[in-house]
């Protein structure tokens, strides 16, 4: 496993690779980001995990500075999966090179995440549009949990790059909470509460299945679940999963979550 810290290096190592796989992280490794790895693996010649925790995605200084790092850690579960490269880049190497014309993400922004954390997917799209740039991966793998932003994510480069997008279903505990690097921050008591959540939440998206008349319930729905658990939801929406658009009869759709618990932030689909 070859560890690289400049896009100088990078290039050297990865330029003649034709059938390279790009995992792009933010550390705090979990069984999740392992998923996206071995599916890399499995396609790809070689394959290439990023950590960097991107100041640019984060809406709140706070957030930015808890959230969890374990570099250490990381790396002794890249080498056991013998990954073959490891980028962990500075801000100062990545952000060095000014962008003439800043990202603008459309509409699509002002709903569910976008509503709630300003400039969070113009920072998010920024640094994988960097990373792109840069790496010129033939794969990328990216989690089904973070949906809105695997979508803004697909609608950006599929203008620009040549790079194929494939998307990986959540991976979750015992519990059927969705693994993120967010719930180590979280006590076991409220990692037991946001798994009965998550299960709640898969019977109610199975009911609007059944029966659509459901979806009228969902903001009553949101009051139960906020009353039952003592939570603080941002938005409990469904959407169609193609383009994002509210719910309409007889349409594919998630339904989409994001609450707070311990005051951690967390996000799930189903």
């Amino acid at each position: 496993m070859k560890i690289i810290k400049t896009i100088k290096e990078l290039k050297r190592y990865i330029s003649d690779i034709n059938r390279l796989g790009f995992v792009p992280t933010m550390g705090g490794l979990h069984k999740g980001h392992l998923a996206l790895i071995k599916k890399s693996k499995e396609k790809c010649k070689k394959t290439l995990v990023s950590i960097y925790v991107n100041p640019t995605q984060f809406n709140n200084k706070k957030d930015f500075k808890n959230y969890p790092r374990n570099i250490n850690n990381d790396l002794n579960k890249l080498n056991k999966l013998n990954v073959n490269y490891v980028f962990i880049p500075k801000t100062s190497e990545i952000y060095k090179k000014k962008r003439k014309q800043k990202i603008v993400i459309n509409n699509k922004k002002n709903i569910l995440c976008g509503k709630y954390r300003k400039g969070h997917f113009e920072g998010v799209v920024d640094i994988i549009d960097r990373f792109l740039n840069i790496i010129k991966p033939k794969y990328m793998f990216l989690g089904e949990k973070d949906f809105q932003q695997y979508f803004l994510i697909q609608n950006h480069v599929k203008k620009k790059f040549k790079v194929k997008i494939i998307l990986c279903k959540t991976i979750r505990d015992k519990n059927f909470l969705a693994l993120s690097s967010r719930n180590f921050l979280l006590s076991k008591k409220s990692i037991i509460t946001a798994g009965k959540i998550s299960k709640k939440l898969k019977l109610f998206k199975n009911k609007i299945k059944k029966n659509n008349k459901h979806i009228k319930k969902i903001n009553e729905y949101k009051k139960y679940l906020t009353k039952k658990f003592n939570i603080n939801i941002d938005y409990l929406e469904a959407r169609n999963i193609k383009d994002l658009s509210k719910f309409k009869i007889n349409n594919d759709f998630k339904l989409f979550v994001a609450y707070y618990i311990d005051k951690i932030r967390l996000i799930d689909n189903y």
